[in-house]
Protein backbone atom coordinates (compact mmCIF):
# COMPACT_ATOMS: atom_id res chain seq x y z
CA UNK A 1 0.00 0.00 0.00
CA UNK A 2 1.68 3.34 -1.19
CA UNK A 3 1.62 6.37 1.70
CA UNK A 4 2.05 9.54 1.12
CA UNK A 5 3.25 11.74 4.54
CA UNK A 6 0.23 14.34 3.92
CA UNK A 7 -2.42 11.49 3.80
CA UNK A 8 -5.95 12.11 3.68
CA UNK A 9 -7.79 10.60 6.47
CA UNK A 10 -11.66 10.59 6.59
CA UNK A 11 -12.90 9.86 10.19
CA UNK A 12 -17.05 9.06 10.50
CA UNK A 13 -18.15 8.64 14.33
CA UNK A 14 -22.08 7.82 14.43
CA UNK A 15 -24.11 8.24 17.64
CA UNK A 16 -27.28 7.79 19.28
CA UNK A 17 -28.30 11.28 18.32
CA UNK A 18 -25.68 12.81 16.50
CA UNK A 19 -23.00 11.68 13.17
CA UNK A 20 -19.29 13.46 13.50
CA UNK A 21 -17.23 13.79 10.74
CA UNK A 22 -13.94 14.68 10.39
CA UNK A 23 -10.98 14.95 7.85
CA UNK A 24 -7.28 15.36 8.30
CA UNK A 25 -4.45 15.74 6.17
CA UNK A 26 -1.25 14.30 7.91
CA UNK A 27 -2.08 15.98 11.36
CA UNK A 28 -3.60 18.47 9.95
CA UNK A 29 -7.57 18.81 10.64
CA UNK A 30 -9.05 20.03 7.47
CA UNK A 31 -12.45 20.07 9.03
CA UNK A 32 -14.64 18.88 11.84
CA UNK A 33 -18.96 18.65 11.59
CA UNK A 34 -21.28 17.83 14.36
CA UNK A 35 -24.68 17.04 12.99
CA UNK A 36 -27.27 16.59 15.54
CA UNK A 37 -30.84 14.47 14.75
CA UNK A 38 -33.95 15.62 16.37
CA UNK A 39 -36.47 12.95 17.62
CA UNK A 40 -38.46 13.63 13.96
CA UNK A 41 -35.94 12.99 12.49
CA UNK A 42 -35.17 10.00 13.46
CA UNK A 43 -39.03 9.04 14.17
CA UNK A 44 -39.27 7.13 10.59
CA UNK A 45 -36.63 4.12 12.04
CA UNK A 46 -38.13 4.24 15.70
CA UNK A 47 -38.60 0.19 16.42
CA UNK A 48 -36.21 -0.67 13.74
CA UNK A 49 -32.76 -2.26 13.91
CA UNK A 50 -30.20 0.71 13.71
CA UNK A 51 -28.81 -0.52 10.30
CA UNK A 52 -32.14 0.87 8.35
CA UNK A 53 -30.18 4.37 9.04
CA UNK A 54 -27.77 3.65 7.12
CA UNK A 55 -28.84 5.20 3.70
CA UNK A 56 -30.12 8.02 5.55
CA UNK A 57 -26.60 8.86 7.82
CA UNK A 58 -24.06 7.61 4.56
CA UNK A 59 -25.94 10.36 2.03
CA UNK A 60 -25.42 13.05 5.44
CA UNK A 61 -21.57 12.57 5.04
CA UNK A 62 -21.43 12.26 1.15
CA UNK A 63 -23.09 15.69 1.54
CA UNK A 64 -20.44 17.32 3.89
CA UNK A 65 -17.57 16.02 1.46
CA UNK A 66 -19.70 17.74 -1.39
CA UNK A 67 -20.33 20.80 0.71
CA UNK A 68 -16.13 21.34 1.91
CA UNK A 69 -15.17 20.72 -2.06
CA UNK A 70 -13.54 17.02 -1.20
CA UNK A 71 -13.39 14.43 -4.09
CA UNK A 72 -13.70 11.00 -2.62
CA UNK A 73 -11.01 9.91 -4.87
CA UNK A 74 -8.28 12.02 -2.57
CA UNK A 75 -9.22 10.28 0.41
CA UNK A 76 -6.10 7.84 1.36
CA UNK A 77 -8.31 5.86 3.91
CA UNK A 78 -11.83 5.94 5.61
CA UNK A 79 -11.72 4.97 9.45
CA UNK A 80 -14.95 4.54 11.39
CA UNK A 81 -15.97 4.29 14.61
CA UNK A 82 -15.94 0.30 15.81
CA UNK A 83 -19.41 -1.21 17.11
CA UNK A 84 -20.64 -4.11 19.07
CA UNK A 85 -18.90 -6.96 17.22
CA UNK A 86 -17.07 -9.84 18.67
CA UNK A 87 -14.44 -9.53 21.25
CA UNK A 88 -11.59 -8.54 19.55
CA UNK A 89 -7.73 -8.00 20.45
CA UNK A 90 -7.13 -4.03 20.17
CA UNK A 91 -5.83 -2.99 16.53
CA UNK A 92 -6.88 -1.52 13.18
CA UNK A 93 -8.96 -3.69 11.41
CA UNK A 94 -9.74 -3.67 7.93
CA UNK A 95 -13.31 -3.63 6.83
CA UNK A 96 -14.16 -6.91 5.35
CA UNK A 97 -17.17 -9.16 4.13
CA UNK A 98 -17.05 -10.86 7.62
CA UNK A 99 -17.32 -7.65 9.47
CA UNK A 100 -19.76 -5.96 7.40
CA UNK A 101 -21.90 -9.03 8.45
CA UNK A 102 -21.52 -8.67 12.13
CA UNK A 103 -22.29 -4.87 11.95
CA UNK A 104 -25.14 -5.28 10.08
CA UNK A 105 -26.14 -8.24 12.32
CA UNK A 106 -25.38 -6.45 15.23
CA UNK A 107 -23.89 -9.67 16.63
CA UNK A 108 -23.21 -8.13 20.56
CA UNK A 109 -26.00 -5.84 20.27
CA UNK A 110 -27.64 -3.35 18.41
CA UNK A 111 -25.72 0.54 18.38
CA UNK A 112 -25.24 3.35 16.35
CA UNK A 113 -21.68 2.63 16.33
CA UNK A 114 -22.23 -0.19 14.09
CA UNK A 115 -22.72 2.06 11.01
CA UNK A 116 -18.81 3.25 11.44
CA UNK A 117 -17.44 0.69 9.61
CA UNK A 118 -20.33 0.06 7.49
CA UNK A 119 -20.64 3.53 6.12
CA UNK A 120 -16.54 3.71 5.78
CA UNK A 121 -16.97 0.92 3.61
CA UNK A 122 -19.42 2.12 1.57
CA UNK A 123 -17.50 5.63 0.77
CA UNK A 124 -14.28 3.83 0.53
CA UNK A 125 -14.76 1.04 -1.79
CA UNK A 126 -15.67 2.73 -4.83
CA UNK A 127 -12.46 4.16 -4.97
CA UNK A 128 -10.31 1.02 -3.97
CA UNK A 129 -9.14 2.42 -0.63
CA UNK A 130 -8.97 1.14 2.18
CA UNK A 131 -11.50 1.41 5.28
CA UNK A 132 -11.10 0.41 8.83
CA UNK A 133 -12.48 0.27 12.33
CA UNK A 134 -10.63 0.60 15.24
CA UNK A 135 -10.19 -0.03 19.00
CA UNK A 136 -14.04 -0.68 19.55
CA UNK A 137 -15.39 -0.77 22.89
CA UNK A 138 -15.42 -4.94 22.89
CA UNK A 139 -11.98 -5.08 22.83
CA UNK A 140 -11.11 -8.04 24.78
CA UNK A 141 -7.37 -8.41 26.40
CA UNK A 142 -8.33 -10.14 29.43
CA UNK A 143 -5.76 -12.58 31.14
CA UNK A 144 -8.11 -16.02 32.05
CA UNK A 145 -7.83 -15.00 36.15
CA UNK A 146 -9.54 -11.50 35.22
CA UNK A 147 -12.55 -13.63 33.93
CA UNK A 148 -13.47 -15.90 37.05
CA UNK A 149 -16.20 -13.65 38.86
CA UNK A 150 -17.08 -16.29 41.56
CA UNK A 151 -20.22 -17.39 39.15
CA UNK A 152 -19.22 -19.46 36.45
CA UNK A 153 -22.26 -18.72 34.39
CA UNK A 154 -21.39 -15.04 34.88
CA UNK A 155 -18.45 -14.53 33.97
CA UNK A 156 -16.33 -10.91 33.84
CA UNK A 157 -16.13 -9.98 30.27
CA UNK A 158 -14.33 -6.47 28.55
CA UNK A 159 -16.38 -4.14 27.56
CA UNK A 160 -14.83 -0.53 27.88
CA UNK A 161 -13.63 2.82 26.31
CA UNK A 162 -10.90 1.28 24.62
CA UNK A 163 -10.31 3.71 21.98
CA UNK A 164 -9.40 6.44 24.63
CA UNK A 165 -7.82 4.66 27.05
CA UNK A 166 -5.45 3.04 24.20
CA UNK A 167 -4.91 6.82 22.85
CA UNK A 168 -3.77 8.19 25.99
CA UNK A 169 -1.70 5.20 26.73
CA UNK A 170 0.41 5.78 23.50
CA UNK A 171 0.34 9.82 24.51
CA UNK A 172 2.35 9.03 27.77
CA UNK A 173 4.18 6.39 26.80
CA UNK A 174 5.57 9.10 24.20
CA UNK A 175 5.82 11.26 26.48
CA UNK A 176 7.96 8.61 28.80
CA UNK A 177 10.38 8.14 25.74
CA UNK A 178 8.97 4.55 25.87
CA UNK A 179 6.84 2.42 23.20
CA UNK A 180 3.25 1.63 24.48
CA UNK A 181 4.55 -2.15 24.63
CA UNK A 182 7.44 -1.68 27.24
CA UNK A 183 5.13 0.46 29.06
CA UNK A 184 2.77 -0.87 32.44
CA UNK A 185 -0.12 1.56 33.23
CA UNK A 186 -3.16 2.14 34.93
CA UNK A 187 -5.53 4.09 32.89
CA UNK A 188 -8.97 5.59 34.05
CA UNK A 189 -11.86 6.96 31.21
CA UNK A 190 -14.61 8.93 33.34
CA UNK A 191 -17.71 10.40 31.74
CA UNK A 192 -21.02 9.29 32.70
CA UNK A 193 -19.55 5.51 32.61
CA UNK A 194 -16.24 4.45 33.91
CA UNK A 195 -13.82 2.19 33.18
CA UNK A 196 -9.94 1.65 34.51
CA UNK A 197 -7.61 -0.96 32.72
CA UNK A 198 -4.75 -2.40 34.33
CA UNK A 199 -2.50 -1.78 30.74
CA UNK A 200 0.73 -4.49 30.40
CA UNK A 201 3.01 -4.54 27.47
CA UNK A 202 0.57 -3.26 24.66
CA UNK A 203 -2.55 -5.30 26.34
CA UNK A 204 -5.56 -4.25 28.71
CA UNK A 205 -5.21 -7.76 30.73
CA UNK A 206 -7.97 -6.34 33.14
CA UNK A 207 -10.51 -4.02 33.16
CA UNK A 208 -13.99 -3.39 35.22
CA UNK A 209 -17.22 -3.82 32.96
CA UNK A 210 -18.54 0.03 32.92
CA UNK A 211 -21.66 -0.12 30.60
CA UNK A 212 -22.91 -3.16 33.00
CA UNK A 213 -22.30 -1.16 36.30
CA UNK A 214 -19.24 -2.77 37.66
CA UNK A 215 -16.39 -0.37 39.24
CA UNK A 216 -16.46 2.28 40.87
CA UNK A 217 -19.68 4.44 40.94
CA UNK A 218 -20.16 7.05 38.33
CA UNK A 219 -21.98 10.42 37.53
CA UNK A 220 -24.77 8.12 36.46
CA UNK A 221 -24.05 4.55 36.91
CA UNK A 222 -24.15 2.74 40.13
CA UNK A 223 -20.99 0.81 39.89
CA UNK A 224 -20.16 -2.27 41.84
CA UNK A 225 -23.24 -2.42 45.33
CA UNK A 226 -23.92 -5.03 48.07
CA UNK A 227 -24.91 -7.69 46.32
CA UNK A 228 -27.40 -9.00 49.01
CA UNK A 229 -29.32 -5.36 49.09
CA UNK A 230 -29.58 -5.45 45.79
CA UNK A 231 -31.31 -9.00 45.53
CA UNK A 232 -33.77 -7.88 48.47
CA UNK A 233 -34.49 -4.59 45.95
CA UNK A 234 -34.70 -6.74 43.01
CA UNK A 235 -37.34 -9.37 44.64
CA UNK A 236 -39.06 -7.26 47.14
CA UNK A 237 -42.20 -6.54 44.97
CA UNK A 238 -42.26 -2.59 44.82
CA UNK A 239 -39.46 -2.40 41.73
CA UNK A 240 -39.36 -3.69 38.53
CA UNK A 241 -36.48 -4.91 36.27
CA UNK A 242 -36.75 -1.63 34.13
CA UNK A 243 -36.46 0.22 37.49
CA UNK A 244 -33.62 -1.62 38.76
CA UNK A 245 -31.81 -1.47 35.41
CA UNK A 246 -32.13 2.63 35.87
CA UNK A 247 -30.94 2.18 39.37
CA UNK A 248 -27.63 0.62 38.12
CA UNK A 249 -27.22 2.57 34.45
CA UNK A 250 -29.17 6.16 34.22
CA UNK A 251 -30.13 6.85 37.43
CA UNK A 252 -27.17 5.42 39.88
CA UNK A 253 -24.47 7.45 41.55
CA UNK A 254 -24.22 11.41 41.30
CA UNK A 255 -28.12 11.44 40.15
CA UNK A 256 -29.29 9.22 42.70
CA UNK A 257 -27.27 11.52 45.74
CA UNK A 258 -27.26 14.97 44.26
CA UNK A 259 -30.44 14.48 41.54
CA UNK A 260 -27.57 15.58 38.35
CA UNK A 261 -24.84 13.95 36.71
CA UNK A 262 -23.58 17.35 35.61
CA UNK A 263 -20.09 18.00 37.09
CA UNK A 264 -20.19 21.75 36.36
CA UNK A 265 -23.32 21.93 37.75
CA UNK A 266 -22.62 19.58 41.35
CA UNK A 267 -19.46 21.80 41.35
CA UNK A 268 -21.12 24.71 41.29
CA UNK A 269 -23.19 24.02 43.88
CA UNK A 270 -20.68 23.18 46.38
CA UNK A 271 -19.23 26.26 46.06
CA UNK A 272 -22.15 28.56 46.62
CA UNK A 273 -22.22 29.85 43.32
CA UNK A 274 -25.64 30.86 41.24
CA UNK A 275 -27.08 28.19 39.37
CA UNK A 276 -29.71 28.50 36.23
CA UNK A 277 -33.07 27.98 37.00
CA UNK A 278 -32.82 24.53 35.12
CA UNK A 279 -29.89 23.09 37.04
CA UNK A 280 -30.96 24.44 40.08
CA UNK A 281 -33.96 22.31 39.39
CA UNK A 282 -32.44 19.67 39.07
CA UNK A 283 -30.94 19.61 42.40
CA UNK A 284 -32.55 16.82 45.10
CA UNK A 285 -34.36 18.73 47.79
CA UNK A 286 -32.52 19.22 50.77
CA UNK A 287 -29.72 18.75 49.72
CA UNK A 288 -26.77 20.88 51.16
CA UNK A 289 -23.40 21.63 50.06
CA UNK A 290 -21.66 19.58 52.40
CA UNK A 291 -23.42 16.32 51.35
CA UNK A 292 -22.56 17.32 47.73
CA UNK A 293 -19.17 17.51 48.36
CA UNK A 294 -18.99 14.26 50.36
CA UNK A 295 -21.24 12.21 47.55
CA UNK A 296 -17.91 13.60 44.98
CA UNK A 297 -15.44 12.71 47.51
CA UNK A 298 -17.18 9.30 47.61
CA UNK A 299 -16.83 8.94 43.94
CA UNK A 300 -13.04 10.10 43.50
CA UNK A 301 -12.85 7.60 47.18
CA UNK A 302 -14.14 4.56 44.49
CA UNK A 303 -11.85 5.52 41.60
CA UNK A 304 -8.83 5.78 43.73
CA UNK A 305 -9.28 2.28 44.90
CA UNK A 306 -10.15 0.85 41.93
CA UNK A 307 -6.59 2.05 40.31
CA UNK A 308 -5.07 0.82 43.57
CA UNK A 309 -6.42 -2.93 43.27
CA UNK A 310 -5.48 -2.62 39.20
CA UNK A 311 -1.57 -2.64 40.47
CA UNK A 312 -2.28 -6.33 41.84
CA UNK A 313 -2.37 -7.25 38.37
CA UNK A 314 0.78 -5.06 37.27
CA UNK A 315 2.56 -6.76 40.44
CA UNK A 316 3.08 -3.20 41.71
CA UNK A 317 5.10 -2.10 38.46
CA UNK A 318 3.08 0.91 37.25
CA UNK A 319 5.06 3.81 35.17
CA UNK A 320 2.26 6.10 34.98
CA UNK A 321 -1.62 6.40 36.19
CA UNK A 322 -3.64 8.31 33.67
CA UNK A 323 -6.71 10.32 34.24
CA UNK A 324 -8.90 10.81 30.87
CA UNK A 325 -12.19 11.28 29.85
CA UNK A 326 -14.57 14.42 30.94
CA UNK A 327 -14.10 13.71 34.80
CA UNK A 328 -10.62 15.18 33.99
CA UNK A 329 -11.80 18.08 33.81
CA UNK A 330 -12.34 18.98 37.74
CA UNK A 331 -8.90 20.04 38.67
CA UNK A 332 -10.03 21.53 41.40
CA UNK A 333 -11.97 18.29 42.59
CA UNK A 334 -11.79 14.85 41.47
CA UNK A 335 -8.17 15.06 39.82
CA UNK A 336 -6.66 16.16 43.38
CA UNK A 337 -8.31 13.78 45.38
CA UNK A 338 -7.52 10.90 43.11
CA UNK A 339 -3.80 11.83 43.53
CA UNK A 340 -3.96 12.21 47.19
CA UNK A 341 -4.79 8.32 47.26
CA UNK A 342 -3.11 6.85 44.22
CA UNK A 343 0.35 9.31 43.32
CA UNK A 344 2.26 7.44 46.01
CA UNK A 345 2.35 4.07 43.80
CA UNK A 346 3.43 6.27 40.38
CA UNK A 347 3.03 9.63 39.07
CA UNK A 348 -0.64 10.68 37.82
CA UNK A 349 -0.99 11.98 34.08
CA UNK A 350 -4.49 13.73 33.31
CA UNK A 351 -5.47 14.27 29.77
CA UNK A 352 -8.85 15.52 30.00
CA UNK A 353 -11.97 14.85 27.53
CA UNK A 354 -11.09 11.95 25.07
CA UNK A 355 -10.56 12.89 21.39
CA UNK A 356 -12.08 10.13 19.54
CA UNK A 357 -11.71 11.75 16.25
CA UNK A 358 -7.93 12.09 16.58
CA UNK A 359 -7.76 8.43 17.64
CA UNK A 360 -9.69 6.91 15.04
CA UNK A 361 -7.47 9.18 12.49
CA UNK A 362 -4.05 7.91 14.18
CA UNK A 363 -5.17 4.26 14.33
CA UNK A 364 -5.72 4.48 10.40
CA UNK A 365 -2.42 6.37 9.82
CA UNK A 366 -0.27 3.66 11.80
CA UNK A 367 -1.52 1.32 9.23
CA UNK A 368 -0.85 3.64 6.12
CA UNK A 369 2.50 4.46 7.66
CA UNK A 370 3.31 0.77 7.90
CA UNK A 371 4.14 1.10 11.65
CA UNK A 372 0.71 -0.82 12.24
CA UNK A 373 -0.43 -4.11 10.08
CA UNK A 374 -4.25 -4.14 9.60
CA UNK A 375 -5.75 -6.83 11.19
CA UNK A 376 -8.47 -9.24 9.78
CA UNK A 377 -11.87 -9.83 11.26
CA UNK A 378 -12.40 -12.22 12.87
CA UNK A 379 -9.63 -15.01 11.79
CA UNK A 380 -7.24 -13.16 14.76
CA UNK A 381 -9.11 -13.55 17.48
Amino acid sequence: MSHKPDSVVLVVNPGSTSDEIALFRGNEKIFHKVVRYSPKELEPYDGKKVTSQYEFRKQLVLKTLEENGINQNSISAVVGRGGLVKPIPSGTYSVDQSLLADLTEGVLGDHPSNLGGIIAHAIASPTGKPSFIADPVVVDELEPLARYSGMPENPRISIFHALNQKRVARKAAAELGKRYEDCNFIVMHGGGGLTVGAHRGGRVIDVNNGLDGDGPFTPQRSGGVPSGGLVKMCFGGKLTAADIKLKIKGKGGMVAYTGTSDMVVIEKFIEGKPLEEKDRSQIKPGLTPEKAREALQAMAYQISKEIIMLAAPLKGKVDAIILTGGLAYSKDYLVPWIKEHVEWLAPVKSYPGGDEMSALRDAAERVLSGSEKAKNYPEEI
